[in-house]
């Protein structure tokens, strides 16, 4: 008789925030795909993603989801945080909107513009303005959270917004739809708000196999919503508190990269989709608004092997 091997988990901690690209990690939660990888995973709720790299410094979470951007600033700062996997990427769930007098990106000359500064907001907003031949000399800027967007625009405080889920689809509600609409947006821009799974340089050499499964998880989680749309939806909205049919119509707004499309993010392009083109469009903005002095290396981010090892 052969002896019993007893397999030892091993726990792992995740930031991350409510967003409804992390839909697959919630379903691989909730149905604790991590198992059979010998894993238990917290998920460690946060309110501002901007204290996830923080907490990721001081060890109180492994590893965490975040924004491209946040992975730039972190590294550029001497940590080193690299991304694993691309998670997602906002596929118009992130827009600039307007009053109807205003039909295009050139028509914001002079005008009152409310954003959250170095946000991904801030990135969408100075990516159309390059596109357009316009910088932030031309208009005003009106620092305010995604979340306050709806009311200043309601109130006539500014005629042009930037914001994200659920916020973009209130403002686009008023007026019985006829009043704001959208004149760009993340769809215009694929890749550039990208989020992404992050560990420390030193917890991926320690843990390369708990990395793996987490992987495998996920994608497990991503197969299990296209199976089950509906459950998975009410899975979704228990954890974002919102109704599964509100998840459903904010999931059209972000594009859940499938494991065989992954290892194009790693590859020099000029496309957005890949990190290397989006990241630089963000280090330049960064750079600029002096959040950062000295922009990282692309490769300096990032760590293929995982993706690599899994798309066969």
């Amino acid at each position: 008789m052969s002896p019993i091997v007893a397999h030892a988990t091993t726990s792992m901690k995740i930031g991350t925030v409510v967003w409804i690209g992390y839909g697959p990690f919630f379903v691989a939660d909730a149905k604790d795909f991590y198992k059979k990888h010998d894993l238990k995973v917290k998920l460690q709720m946060f309110t501002d993603p901007a204290l996830i790299p923080t907490a990721m410094a001081s060890h109180s979470v492994d590893g965490g989801m975040l924004t491209y951007d946040q992975v730039i600033g972190s590294v550029a700062k001497g940590l080193a945080h690299k991304v694993v996997m691309p998670i997602d990427y906002s596929n118009g769930g992130d827009a600039i909107v307007a009053d109807a007098a205003i039909t295009k990106v050139t028509d914001f000359k002079g005008k009152k513009i409310g954003f959250n500064p170095l946000s991904p907001s801030d990135f969408l907003l100075s990516y159309a303005l390059k596109k357009n031949g316009l910088s932030e000399k031309d208009y005003q800027a009106v620092p305010m959270t995604p979340e306050a967007v709806p009311a200043a625009m309601a109130s006539g405080g500014i005629p042009v917004g930037v914001t994200y889920e659920p916020s973009l689809s209130q403002i686009l509600s008023m007026g019985g739809g006829k009043k704001f609409h959208v004149v760009f947006s993340s769809k215009n821009a694929p890749g550039l708000i990208a989020d992404v799974l992050v560990f420390d340089q030193k917890y991926i050499q320690a843990h390369p196999k708990e990395i793996k499964g987490l992987i495998e998880s996920y994608v497990d989680g991503m197969n299990y919503m296209k199976a089950h749309p509906d459950e998975s939806a009410k899975i979704i909205g228990k954890a974002m508190g919102v109704s599964g049919k509100e998840v459903m119509d904010q999931m059209s707004g972000v594009y859940n990269i499938p494991l065989a499309e992954m290892p194009k993010a790693f590859v020099k392009s000029a496309d957005t989709t890949s990190y290397y083109a989006s990241g630089e469009v963000i280090s330049g903005i960064l750079k600029s608004k002096g959040q950062i002095t000295t922009i990282p290396a692309t490769e300096a981010t990032i760590d293929s092997q995982f993706v690599k090892s899994l798309v066969k």
